[in-house]
């Protein structure tokens, strides 16, 4: 089946009578920088679509064609990839061109087959060019157990922040690390540390039966790609509760938001007991948003960040969440038991130091009174 598609056939009218490969348009990501094009999509009825800087720009050719959208989609997919998709109508993959690794997700929409690609860097940036507002990404890598929750839409960068902590861990401490991803996306390579990466559907079935087994696999750190269920979730607080450090990601917009996501995994009565796990596991969240520069050239990251110290623990376990934005108001000081900040304040931050401009900013504040106070007293 797979044999019957060739990834280098110019299949695609993209116009002046020129036609374009995947692998040509795998290469614009490569010329372009992952930083700056970081998606592409492919749609019958329409054209081929990059994501540039956070807005989507569509090729000038013809609009894809059932014919050209297999032609195109199906070399990036495994013989048993293709199967998957035509029995669950969806599959994820990865795929490597070049310098880059890309994170797949084919499906079936209303006019037939689809593809989101995504860009990812092989090379894995260093912590201090993430764009942390304060030093908690020191604190995070000298860790030895909790759990470190990254938060924000896709394409926020939380894969690529994750990856950068692991990284430095890996260049600066020996310990065993093991990762769960759907599908993996960065490359470690073996420094200091022994990493396993599994991969959800190629080297194990399932989120919750990989960390199973991995309770039996002698891990220091764990990276749990996403939490995508009530199982999923109670054996990663579970994981970090029992001495691990372990990182994993939630698609919330804010740091409060995340702790109520994570409780309505579970019944209402259960709720108690995760929010018991939660004020003694949990360590950091940090919410990420990827803003477009004020020059026009890239993206700049903005977090909020919570430290769940003695008093943020006491709030999430009498469930009094509502009250945990205030804390992260105050607690701000660049030291270990504080170094908390708002998006608002973050952003604020951002525009003082004319990194961003100010409409940008006030398009992605979660509370705009509290970004107008942030200006005032920033």
């Amino acid at each position: 089946m797979e044999n019957n598609y060739n990834i280098d056939e110019k299949i695609y009218p993209a116009g002046d009578g020129t036609h374009l490969s995947m692998t040509d348009m795998l290469a614009y990501f490569e010329k372009m920088g992952a930083m700056r094009v970081s998606d592409l999509h492919i749609k019958i009825g329409t054209q081929p679509a990059y994501r540039i800087d956070g807005e989507l720009v569509r090729l000038k050719g013809g609009v894809i064609t059932r014919e050209i959208a297999e032609k195109l989609i199906y070399p990036l997919l495994r013989e048993k990839n293709i199967s998957f998709l035509k029995r669950d109508m969806a599959v994820d993959c990865s795929y490597k061109y070049g310098s880059l690794q890309f994170r797949i997700n084919a499906f079936i929409d209303n006019d037939g087959l689809t593809a989101a690609i995504r860009a990812l860097g092989t090379d894995i940036p260093v912590p201090e060019n993430i764009g942390f507002p304060n030093d908690t990404w020191q604190d995070i890598v000298r860790r030895k157990q909790g759990l470190v929750l990254f938060t924000g839409i896709t394409g926020a960068g939380k894969s690529t922040t994750i990856a950068s902590m692991i990284d430095r861990i890996n260049e600066n401490r020996a310990c065993r690390i093991i990762t769960l991803e759907d599908p993996i996306e960065y490359i470690f390579t073996q420094k200091n540390c022994v990493i396993s990466q599994r991969e959800v559907g190629r080297d194990v079935d399932t989120f919750s039966h990989g960390l199973r087994s991995m309770m039996r696999e002698d891990p220091d750190i764990i990276f749990v790609g996403e939490m995508r269920d009530a199982e999923t979730v109670a054996l990663t607080l579970t994981a970090a509760e029992t001495g691990h450090l372990v990182f994993s990601t939630l698609h919330t917009r804010d740091v409060v938001g995340s702790i109520t996501r994570i409780l309505d995994f579970f019944p209402h009565q259960k709720q108690d007991e995760v929010r018991n796990q939660l004020s003694l596991g949990l360590r950091y969240i940090i919410c990420q948003k990827l803003i477009p520069r004020k020059d026009g050239i890239g993206r700049v990251v903005a977090m909020e960040i919570l430290n769940s110290n003695y008093a943020l623990s006491n709030l999430i376990r009498k469930g009094k969440v509502e009250q945990m934005y205030s804390q992260m108001q105050v607690k701000t000081k660049d030291q270990p038991d504080e170094r908390m900040i708002t998006m608002e304040r973050h952003l604020a931050i951002l525009v003082k130091n004319e990194e961003i401009d100010l409409l940008e900013a006030q398009k992605w504040a979660n509370d705009m009174k509290s970004f107008e106070d942030a200006m005032k007293n920033t």
